[in-house]
């Protein structure tokens, strides 16, 4: 029976370590796919859509875009960009279950990337100066502004290159740390609290519950300003 249950055992932790895999691996599909959708939607609208708020069914706000009502901690607008599967209120999930957030530049004139005129009249004149994507919190400053991953903080992107944000908070989501974990960067929870609508992110390796700066389950992908410029000047958007 001892051997019976080893063996029983080693096949379960194998069984979840594969469905493990394959909920990261679906999750990174999906935000993937979700990328390329936002890059879809502003071939065809001229602009990229302002984040869903939490009145709006997955739905960008405002509608028509334009001045966004929450430009960095906002949700993906699934129903906007046609993006599947969705909960009951029609925001997109990740294979966890949980809402995919979304993030986009505010940067002007007229909110640019978010404006189908001023992207037509700026054409790639303009470029971001606020998503900052650190690889730890660390040492993260929020002001005075502009924002900064701070000196021994390593960037894997810098500002002027980020134009959208699209992220998943992992299966841990709901028991995420306060203070400065990495993971509650992107939850966009800061203290003092008054800047918890701040534009930067973190994203690394995965870490494990126990490490000194919390566990890191989120995982990130974003467009850069040379790609979507790229992809509407390729479609005639932009000349």
């Amino acid at each position: 029976m001892m051997i019976v249950a080893l063996l029983l055992g080693s096949v379960l932790y194998t069984l979840s370590a594969q469905l493990g895999q394959r909920t990261i691996e679906e999750t990174r599909s999906r935000l993937e796919t979700a990328r390329e959708l936002l890059l879809s939607y502003a071939i065809v609208k001229g602009r990229l859509p302002c984040p869903a708020s939490t009145t709006t069914n997955g739905d960008e706000s405002p509608a028509g875009g334009g001045a966004c009502s929450d430009y960095y901690t906002g949700f993906l607008p699934a129903k906007a960009i046609g993006l599947q599967p969705t909960d009951a209120f029609g925001y997109a999930l990740d294979a966890y279950g949980n809402r995919i957030r979304y993030a986009v530049s505010s940067v002007g004139p007229a909110n640019h990337f978010t404006t189908a005129a001023s992207l037509k009249a700026n054409g790639i004149t303009t470029s971001p100066n606020d998503l900052l994507i650190c690889a730890t919190s660390s040492a993260i400053t929020l002001v005075p502004p502009p924002p900064s991953c701070g000196g021994l903080a390593l960037s894997v992107t810098n500002q002027n290159i980020v134009a959208a944000v699209v992220w998943s908070q992992g299966k841990n989501f709901a028991t995420i740390g306060a203070g400065g974990s990495d993971e509650a960067a992107n939850n966009k929870i800061r203290l003092p609290v008054a800047q918890n609508n701040h534009p930067v992110f973190v994203f690394h390796t995965p870490v494990p519950a126990g490490a000194a700066n919390g566990e890191f389950d989120d995982y990130l992908v974003w467009i850069t300003v040379g790609e979507l410029y790229s992809r509407l000047i390729s479609a005639g958007v932009l000349p």
